[in-house]
């Protein structure tokens, strides 16, 4: 099983807008990963998010790339301060793909408890809209497959 674990595109302050949907600049780094991932011919067939604006936003967004055909929804558990142990005993045993768009500390903490045993451990830099891919294996231990932050999918959009 693949987990894609996705922060949010970049936000609006809480000033600006308390509901902090994405910048233009988030949007469009969101919708660049978005179509580098369609390239690829990666498929998602299920899609879960916090169901804050920011992170539905970017979900939707993802979703129209590589989740034609995929679920997208709102999930409980996902919010920044949230214990990861749920979600990590929810993805125990899961055999289809999972892309989940959140925030941090939440994604980092979940990381650090699948590649590490400690949710203390941070062990990716997570970037707003970057994608980071684990992979588990029969045992259920985890790896990092790759990474893709936004810069990169926007250079490949230039040439």
């Amino acid at each position: 099983m693949r987990l894609y674990l996705v922060q949010h595109g970049q936000a609006v302050d809480k000033q600006t807008d308390p509901d902090r949907p994405l910048t233009e600049h988030g949007a469009q780094e969101a919708d660049a990963v978005g179509a580098f991932l369609s390239a690829q011919r990666l498929n998602v067939p299920e899609v879960w998010h916090s169901g804050k604006t920011r992170a539905r936003q970017t979900a939707e967004t993802l979703a129209g790339h590589v989740a034609q055909d995929g679920a997208v929804q709102m999930r409980d558990g996902l919010a920044p301060k949230d214990d990861v142990a749920k979600i990590a005993k929810a993805l125990r045993g899961r055999d289809r793909d999972l892309l989940i768009v959140g925030h941090l500390p939440f994604l980092a903490k979940l990381a650090g408890l699948l590649l590490a045993g400690d949710e203390r451990t941070h062990v990716v830099a997570f970037q707003y809209a970057g994608v980071v891919c684990l992979e588990s294996d029969d045992e259920g231990r985890w790896q990092v497959r790759w990474m893709v932050v936004p810069q990169l999918a926007q250079a490949g959009r230039r040439q």
